[in-house]
């Protein structure tokens, strides 16, 4: 039997790393980061759990890096949804009512997700981030930003401080009265993008709130290139 080509071995470890990313989102969302070990996300990923190891330093790192794929995927998608539009305002508010889903679709998975970013690691860069942070940038650019470099990142802090609002324990915030502020602030109109209780999707969560397979696609398609070919650790688990 010849042995694998370099073609394949990369394909086997970008889907090896597309499961476990899936899995960290599905397990952390039903049952919390703490609850959740990192041998929990291998048996859900169908992994060994020395490969965990092998694509990421540690838990904290794996579950913001999934994370981040479910909110850039999420945002990719509502903002190229049917019917496909480049005006600036539209795409706009299609990110606002992306990011506000994902806290009200997924309120378990986003606290914590935001109580990481306090922790002592703190913000850990991925490529994941990056692509999130592209496609922000490129909303801000196309409402009319004249400084994105400045605009973004108030973007991003906006929409932080939306989502930590929508899931404070004891004092949430209704997610329309957050969206309202956010479309004020944009000078976006109330029915641009998805408004709260239309029947129209806003990319979060598919139709039942459950089917993540096409954020974490295992096809051709990944937005983020699997690791350089090296030896695979022992598959044996430990």
């Amino acid at each position: 039997m010849s042995p694998r080509s370099a073609l394949v071995n990369e394909e086997l470890r970008r889907r090896s790393k597309e499961r476990l990313l899936q899995a960290a989102v599905e397990l952390v969302s039903e049952h919390g980061y703490d609850a959740t070990t990192l041998g929990d996300i291998a048996d859900r990923a169908g992994s060994a759990r020395g490969l965990v190891s092998y694509y990421f330093p540690g838990k904290r790192h794996l579950v913001q890096s999934a994370v981040h794929r479910l909110m850039h995927r999420t945002l990719e998608e509502a903002l190229e949804r049917e019917p496909r539009t480049e005006d600036g305002r539209e795409r706009m508010a299609r990110a606002i009512d992306a990011i506000l889903g994902l806290a009200r679709d997924r309120p378990v998975l986003m606290r914590q997700h935001m109580a990481g970013l306090l922790q002592a690691e703190g913000f850990l860069p991925c490529p994941e981030q990056r692509r999130l942070a592209e496609l922000l940038s490129d909303t801000v650019a196309r409402h009319g930003s004249r400084d994105v470099e400045a605009d973004y990142p108030m973007l991003r802090a906006l929409l932080m401080g939306a989502v930590y609002a929508a899931l404070m324990p004891g004092a949430p915030m209704p997610v329309p009265a957050l969206r309202e502020e956010l479309f004020k602030r944009y000078g976006l109109d109330w029915e641009l993008g998805v408004p709260p209780d239309t029947e129209a999707s806003g990319g979060t969560c598919g139709t039942d709130g459950t089917d993540l397979t096409r954020f974490f696609a295992t096809g051709p398609a990944a937005d983020c290139p699997a690791p350089a070919p090296r030896p695979e650790p022992d598959a044996q688990p430990k």
